[in-house]
């Protein structure tokens, strides 16, 4: 029984490794997409930051999403690793992520209250 479960786990990863590759590659595509409109709209590639936050968005989506994909390769292809060492070091380039995104949007929050207060 457990043979089988193995075999059944290990058909599930594959899939699921094909399916994040096309995930992956269809937000490249996007990411793609997004420039070249972009810069169809606004010739002298002068982008909003709101454009800019969109791209750098997506940007990391498609990285974080590489280096999730290269996780589970490495963890499911070569057994010397710990399953739960690359659960945590997941959740620890999430969690970063999101002090990152955190800490950005607290700064660009301060800056526009004081850009207010000048006008």
């Amino acid at each position: 029984m457990f043979i089988i479960l193995k075999k059944i786990e290990k058909v599930i990863i594959q899939l699921l490794m094909i399916m994040m590759i096309i995930v992956l590659c269809l937000a490249t595509i996007d990411v793609g997409w997004i420039i070249i409109k972009d810069l169809m709209i606004h010739p002298y590639i002068i982008f909003s930051i709101n454009q800019l936050f969109d791209i750098f968005g997506l940007f990391m989506l498609v990285l974080i999403g590489i280096e999730l994909l290269e996780t589970i390769m490495k963890t499911y292809t070569t057994q010397n690793q710990p399953l739960y060492d690359t659960v945590i070091s997941v959740a620890i380039i999430g969690i970063a992520s999101i002090v990152l995104a955190l800490t950005a949007g607290y700064f660009f929050m301060k800056k526009s209250h004081s850009y207010d207060k000048t006008e």
